[in-house]
């Protein structure tokens, strides 16, 4: 009894909170209806968020009006089946989703994104003079997995310029671009545009990039960037342009059925960049080298090893070029290159070395 009564008194003295506020919803949820006015509703639900939400968007939405990505939110699909977004018949939109500092022409980079488990349809032939799938001019942002199919331009941008052409004053930097299925693309599958040099140190790997009207991945900028483990196949403008390597690295990636080009690369003087382990195999058209690599100014070191050349026909395997007051060291070496009328072409001011 005295134990009763003294858990009651307790009981009575401890104070009573008041109940906690509702925690906000960091969720908004988008349901499209495949009509017109999915466009708007989806841009009208990105307004009215805040910092930190997820925009989660499900069912087909017909647009005919860019959307517009506002930063430091994600947007996020149900599946990349259960969620669709795809380009009305008509609608010839400059972009069919794009950062909000390319939209609005800003000389800054937009705040980051992250865009995940939905698909891009551009719908190219009902729209002809429609342009790209995804424009991105966002810092540190996510792009994992979102198929971008049928871009009447390139499938995904990554940009320096705005809308109206104008020009960073800052880095766009540490993105990831990730397990994207890019095909059909009038242009570009992965475009990346960089008249200066501030689209630098991103990851674009394990992406599958298919039927190009361009080259499939096609970068100005390739400094500090990871282009690693992608499957490019039925392109006939050329596979990897990897311009201006400067601490870079194209490694393991699979290269097939291709026209043009297999890797392009050229490299900056001051830095060392790596060619690696890629497999090129595969050719359906007239090809000027399989790998090649070039040098844009001083001297640059790169090394080119273990790659898997292959082919019967009148090509260049390994290309090492250096213009003139230019130099570099290549370390060339492991690489397996068969079935090609020169395996590998030097220019004066190249040094090929087997390395350590």
């Amino acid at each position: 009894m005295r134990m009763a009564a003294l858990l009651a008194m307790l009981a009575f003295l401890i104070p009573v909170t008041a109940a906690a506020a509702p925690v906000p919803s960091s969720t908004t949820l988008v349901e499209c209806a495949n009509t017109m006015s999915d466009g708007e509703q989806l841009n009208a639900a990105i307004r009215a968020s805040l910092v930190g939400v997820e925009i989660v968007i499900s069912g087909r939405c017909s647009i005919d009006s860019t959307i517009r990505l506002l930063g430091d939110r994600s947007y996020h699909g149900m599946s990349r089946t259960g969620t669709v977004i795809r380009q009305a018949d008509g609608a010839n939109l400059a972009a069919l989703v794009a950062s909000d500092s390319y939209l609005d022409d800003t000389d800054f980079t937009g705040d980051p994104v992250t865009l995940r488990s939905l698909t891009l349809e551009g719908n190219r032939e009902a729209n002809p003079r429609a342009g790209d799938g995804l424009v991105l001019r966002s810092w540190a942002s996510v792009v994992d997995p979102v198929p971008v199919l049928g871009a009447n331009r390139h499938g995904i941008r990554v940009t320096n310029p705005s809308a109206n052409g104008t020009l960073l004053g800052n880095t766009q930097v540490n993105g990831r671009i990730s397990a994207c299925h890019v095909a059909e693309s009038g242009g570009s599958g992965i475009r990346v545009e960089d008249p200066g040099n501030a689209v630098t140190d991103w990851q674009l790997t394990d992406n599958w990039i298919a039927s190009a009207g361009a080259a499939g991945i096609s970068l100005d900028n390739t400094a500090g960037w990871y282009v690693e483990r992608n499957h490019v196949y039925d392109v006939a403008a050329g596979a990897i342009a990897a311009e201006r390597l400067f601490g870079s690295s194209v490694s393991d990636n699979c290269i097939e059925d291709f026209a043009g080009f297999g890797i392009r690369a050229s490299a900056q003087g001051e830095a060392a960049s790596t060619v690696a382990h890629n497999r090129v195999v595969g050719t359906s058209g007239e090809v000027s080298a399989f790998v090649s690599v070039r040098i844009n100014y001083g001297a640059a070191a790169v090394a080119v090893v273990a790659n898997t050349l292959r082919d019967s026909g009148t090509r260049i395997g390994l290309d090492y070029q250096a213009a003139t007051g230019t130099t570099a060291t290549i370390a060339s070496t492991g690489n397996l290159v068969t079935g090609v009328t020169t395996p590998r072409r030097v220019s004066s001011g190249v040094t090929v070395t087997t390395g350590i």
